[in-house]
């Protein structure tokens, strides 16, 4: 499997592919739909022997060609070895390691449900209603249901209407029962979209002009106040584990503790409970929720983190964007002075970067552990511990 979720496979003239929907052990009839001269694309259009990794897929929708789940015809066991697979390939091929074991997070812990999971769901609006876009185009696939979306969320999506919009977030706090829908339509429609009783409406533009909402939701111990625009764990229970495998990397350490790229204060508020946190992060309304969330122990900075004043710690929890920490982000982490440095990742790639930066300034990769917080998906999250 590749990073980013298709199958890599030989062509009849020896050429790769890389097919979207194919598993390894599948032999499978391919559309082809970009041939260049040593490398050829597809997608399957049959699945002539399946392989030990598919199962048959149950989402309808996942047959008229729904985007949203990739992996939805691979089984919970096989998407985890695959997921921890690509992370050992990655590390190897783009940042020179292949002495480090990575361990699923299942060998510790109880699998993370693949159904019923998801507590902000993005959808496209056709005819005032949502749908999913199909895998590599913007045509919008109509839904009726969603195994992977909270019961909440797919109750907003499917008896929802949105006239006037092209694109709505449904969010919903999976504890605490709060809901919120976000929609890009003008703000003299907003009273016209049609949701569930007790689900907040707020336009874009509403929020652009300096309005709010939002929902609350609870993760290890903690109450979280998640604005419309901040960014959260898809998940409370995988919120949880994250926090579980942060907490390990840190275990034996009591000093100063920097979040950087913190969001809301997932990090801060669970494992640097009884820590002097700075917490790093340029969204204001991330910034905002933070400050809630942490209360007036923390140090709340706004600034990248690249640009940021480091300060000294004992132990770092970064949290970056897809493109990783970068050789700056590195930098800037490497004048904290911390000992240990506990990296979430959500790119298998940009983990493999980061890994190989780190190593170079003289840390060791102790530990890096998978975490399948997107059932049916190829998405891959891990943690990884690097000490000095």
């Amino acid at each position: 499997m590749a990073t980013g979720g298709a199958g890599i496979a030989n062509a009849p003239d020896g050429r790769i592919m890389m097919i979207d929907g194919g598993f390894p052990g599948d032999r499978v009839a391919v559309e082809v739909t970009k041939e260049q001269k040593r490398m050829i694309e597809g997608r399957v259009i049959e699945v002539l022997e399946p392989g030990p990794y598919r199962l048959p897929a149950t989402c309808a929708h996942y047959h008229s060609g729904c985007g949203g789940c990739d992996w939805q015809p691979c089984s919970p066991d096989g998407a985890t070895e695959l997921r921890r697979l690509i992370v050992v390939d990655s590390l190897r091929r783009l940042g020179q390691i292949d002495s480090i074991d990575v361990e699923a997070q299942t060998a510790s812990g109880e699998r993370l449900s693949t159904v019923d999971y998801r507590t902000t769901v993005r959808a496209a609006i056709h005819d005032s209603s949502a749908g999913f876009r199909m895998a590599r185009s913007n045509d919008v696939v109509p839904i009726d249901s969603c195994e992977t979306a909270h019961p909440v969320v797919e109750q907003i999506l499917v008896e929802g209407r949105f006239p006037g919009a092209h694109e709505v977030v449904a969010r919903v706090g999976a504890r605490t029962g709060e809901s919120l829908l976000i929609t890009d339509c003008p703000p003299d429609m907003v009273a016209q979209t049609v949701v569930p009783d007790g689900v907040q409406v707020i336009s874009r533009e509403q929020l652009a002009a300096g309005e709010n909402a939002w929902i609350h939701e609870e993760v290890a111990g903690s109450r979280f106040r998640i604005s419309a625009s901040s960014f959260f764990q898809c998940r409370p229970d995988g919120a949880e584990a994250l926090v579980s495998l942060v907490g390990q990397a840190l275990a034996g350490t009591d000093g100063p503790m920097i979040d950087a790229y913190g969001g809301v204060g997932l990090f801060g508020a669970t494992v640097g409970r009884n820590r002097q946190v700075t917490l790093i992060e340029s969204s204001q309304s991330s910034i905002a929720d933070a400050k809630v969330n942490l209360g007036t122990d923390a140090v709340v900075v706004k600034s990248r983190v690249e640009r940021w004043k480091a300060t000294e710690a004992q132990v770092v929890v970064a949290d970056p964007a897809r493109r990783g920490l970068g050789s700056d982000g590195v930098s800037k982490l490497l004048e904290t002075k911390a000992s240990i440095i506990a990296l979430v990742s959500c790119d298998p790639a940009s983990l493999a970067r980061d890994a190989r930066l780190l190593i170079d300034e003289g840390f060791e990769l102790d530990r890096v552990t998978t975490v399948d917080m997107f059932g049916q998906t190829s998405h891959i999250e891990t943690v990884s511990r690097f000490s000095r």
